[in-house]
């Protein structure tokens, strides 16, 4: 029978694995998917509720009043400013506006799993640089791996899963050895989180490097992943190429009033976002008196290096109650959640150790 023909890219292109969902009925803790573990604020539900009745209508296309309000909030102008459907939306914007078919982009790796399919989709070729054992970005060899054909580098700080934050020295040191037309994207989706005295201001480097581009999103700190809501910050042409690339309304009308209401209620936000963090040291310092060698998160989230036992520890976890992430042959990625969750995860962990 004669098909219609798919891409071949399609072939080879990796899944995207989304962390595992309470099943209905079922009792459990879900730190699989990095989601914040607090609900919509009253103030967020209101404007929640007040757009659903215009739902009818299509959204703004550019998203007008909020991107003048992230840009008034960041100190940039509004041209600076694209959002879209979720930082990973907009990461597929950015590179299918600047690759071409074959150009490449280094990525660290292990990272974010929607970094080769973003790649691909957009007719690059991923070149992947292993992260080092401590979990940490190795940007000397991520600027080693930049070719002639290399067209962008995408740095994630905080990595996810593994979850440490690059320091500033080291990015200083990279962005002067990446040549200044390939660009540099540093997605910093969980930025809110960083407690390290040694990691860059993202802002700062934006201003001093012309190629560089930030990804930020409101779906972690600002706890609405429901929504997919995220946005870069671009020099105006790239930012306009960007914009050309993205998907018409692709940010809805609900999700554009709830992020405005979000960034009014922002040093309320930041409580709770200072109450995760209390909670991840508190299971790093927990896992770490256990005897696991863990690497410093500065993300939502903690890594177990349990490498090709990821899977075995992910399905007793779950059927203990705690649903965590497995990447199979690495380790296994554990959100930050309630407190309860923390002492039923340790219990796990001490449990697993003990075998």
């Amino acid at each position: 029978m004669t098909r219609v023909p798919l891409r071949q890219a399609l072939s080879d292109l990796p899944p995207y694995v989304p962390g595992a969902r309470v099943p209905v009925g079922a009792a459990a803790y879900k730190l699989s998917s990095n989601e914040n573990p607090y609900p919509p604020l009253p103030s967020v539900i209101l404007a929640i509720s007040d757009a659903a009745e215009d739902v009818n209508r299509y959204p703004d296309m550019y998203a007008t009043e909020l991107t003048g309000a992230i840009a008034a909030s960041l100190r940039v102008a509004p041209e600076n400013i694209v959002a879209g459907c979720g930082s990973v939306a907009v990461l597929g914007h950015v590179l299918t506006a600047v690759c071409e078919p074959g150009d490449e982009v280094v990525v660290p790796w292990r990272s974010f799993e929607a970094y080769p399919i973003a790649i691909t989709l957009a007719g690059g070729v991923g070149v992947h640089v292993p992260v080092r054992d401590d979990g940490r970005l190795d940007l000397e060899a991520m600027a080693a791996a930049i070719t002639p054909r290399t067209k962008a580098v995408l740095v994630c700080t905080p990595n996810n899963p593994t979850g440490p934050a690059v320091h500033a020295d080291e990015l200083a040191t990279f962005l002067a050895a990446v040549r200044k037309d390939v660009l540099v994207v540093l997605d910093e989706a969980y930025v809110e989180f960083v407690r390290d005295a040694d990691a860059p201001d993202g802002l700062a480097v934006f201003a001093d490097h012309p190629n560089v581009v930030l990804l930020r999103t409101f779906s972690k700190a600002f706890g609405l992943a429901g929504l997919r809501v995220g946005y870069a910050v671009a020099r105006p042409r790239l930012a306009a190429g960007i914009r050309a690339a993205s998907t018409p309304f692709g940010v809805s009308h609900v999700g554009q009033l709830a992020a405005l209401a979000s960034l009014r209620a922002t040093a309320e936000l930041m409580t709770r976002v200072d109450a995760i963090v209390v909670e991840r040291s508190r299971l790093l310092a927990g896992l770490r008196k256990q005897g696991w060698t863990v690497p410093d998160s500065q993300a939502n989230f903690v890594w177990l290096p349990l490498a090709d036992q990821s899977s075995a520890f992910a399905e007793r976890s779950g059927r203990a109650g705690v649903l965590v992430r497995p990447f199979q042959g690495d380790g296994v990625r554990v959100s930050v959640g309630e407190p309860e969750a923390t002492d039923l995860l340790l219990e796990i962990t001490s449990e697993w150790l003990a075998r």
